[in-house]
């Protein structure tokens, strides 16, 4: 597309006789109006086959089934350099629509993209809105915004059901809790995030569940829409300590590990210990789930609890109770024990998304959540672009130790 010419540019500073930018904006949407409709007056021209100057008098009686101009109707355009109105040419059979502005649109410049974007990081409607008015000049309600947004959940629907791929070696999964209005009243409910890694190694989020209470009920539905979406296998599936879900894998999949995150059981434990005895007691815990295998990771255990067995008897009873689970990764070589040792892999996801959500001290309903985590997920993953590090380490591992369920 050529340039304004000097010459014209220059005429109209001369006529103009600018003395501030707002004064210049002006004139460059008098233009832009201008150039809009011309455009809109060209392509009406060609659609009806005759100028505008063009008179069509004669037989008139005769050719009422022609086509020709019927005035104008008015209507405001939203663009980067404001609001502005324009005169939009009609005909009498109702068949010309501009090309240019679709006929029920008011969006010029694709400013629903970037009020999608303003909400994707984690602004409210009503910030959107004077963001809007602050940047492009232009009035949006913060209902707008709302209704903007809305538009989305079709496309959301369609992620959230997609397909997936038959193996997925390592399946991770973990819980961010919201408050959410519900029957006016204000409820604690928990975002299931659910990420997987194909034999790809490049990371994938599988799917995002609103809901109120875990149960083995609530995952087995969750596992089940997973196992439609086409997951026949899983090797390992990485959780916090999350309820319900052993006995929903062993229903939907029964061949799969499961390991309970490290850390996760750590922190759990430390709310049972004294301040004054932390520190000793954490560094004694490390000798635990350091050790090289499984028998001397038992063995220390067992020193552990005589020392400490008496003072935090809760402390040592969730790591007996949940030893099966917690140690799970002492089967594996270190290539994959780095990967199912925590959920810090999910636990990096869920700080992007509160980074997103800091903001919402409570969330109008479940979908609004959900809009404003699918549209910080789409953001999040453009970002992965590199698979999991030593990758074909791993592979050769997974194809060895899984060889009557390795899928290439």
């Amino acid at each position: 597309m050529s340039a304004i010419p000097k010459e014209v540019i220059r005429e109209l500073i001369k006529n103009q006789k600018f003395s501030s930018t707002s004064e210049v904006l002006e004139a460059i949407k008098d233009m832009f109006k201008e150039v809009l409709q011309e455009v809109m007056e060209a392509e009406l021209e060609t659609e009806l086959g005759y100028e505008k100057q063009e008179r069509r008098l004669e037989n008139v009686e005769t050719d009422l089934s022609k086509n020709y101009r019927n005035g104008y109707s008015k209507k405001r355009v939203k663009t980067q350099i404001g609001e502005v109105e324009i005169n939009v040419p009609r005909d009498r059979n109702g068949e010309y629509e501009p090309q240019i502005i679709s006929k029920y649109s008011r969006n010029a410049d694709g400013m629903e993209e970037k009020i999608l974007s303003l909400y994707a990081a984690g602004m409210s409607t009503r910030d959107i809105s004077e963001q809007v008015k602050n940047l492009y000049d232009i009035e949006i309600s913060p209902e707008l915004v709302s209704k903007i947004s809305e538009k989305i959940m079709p496309q959301l629907t369609e992620w959230q059901n997609r397909p997936l791929e038959a193996v997925y070696p390592f399946v991770f999964m973990d819980a961010i809790h919201y408050k959410i209005r519900e029957n006016h009243q204000v409820v604690t409910k928990a975002a299931y995030v659910v990420l997987g890694i194909p034999m790809d190694g490049y990371k994938e989020i599988l799917g995002i569940w609103i809901g109120q209470n875990e149960s083995s009920k609530f995952w087995l539905g969750v596992l089940n829409e997973l196992k439609s979406r086409g997951i026949q296998d899983v090797y390992l599936f990485c959780v916090d300590g999350l309820s319900g879900f052993r006995e929903a894998i062993g229903a939907v999949y029964p061949q799969a590990g499961i390991q309970r995150c490290i850390i996760h059981q750590i922190r759990s434990s430390m709310r049972f210990v004294n301040y004054k005895h932390m520190k000793a007691f954490t560094t004694d815990l490390k000798e635990v789930y350091t050790a090289v295998t499984e028998e001397a990771a038992l063995g220390r255990l067992m020193s552990f609890k005589e020392k400490w067995g008496t003072q935090y008897p809760a402390a040592i009873k969730s790591w007996e109770d949940n030893w099966d689970i917690l140690s799970t990764f002492y089967a594996y070589p270190p290539a994959i024990r780095k990967i199912i040792y925590t959920t810090n892999i999910i636990e990096g996801l869920n700080r992007q998304f509160r980074k997103v959500t800091k903001t919402k001290s409570v969330f109008p309903n479940d979908d609004s959540l959900r809009k404003m985590l699918y549209l910080a997920s789409n953001h999040i993953v453009k970002k992965w672009t590199q698979r999991y590090r030593d990758w074909e380490m791993v592979l050769n591992h997974l194809a060895l130790l899984f060889e009557d369920r390795y899928a290439i």
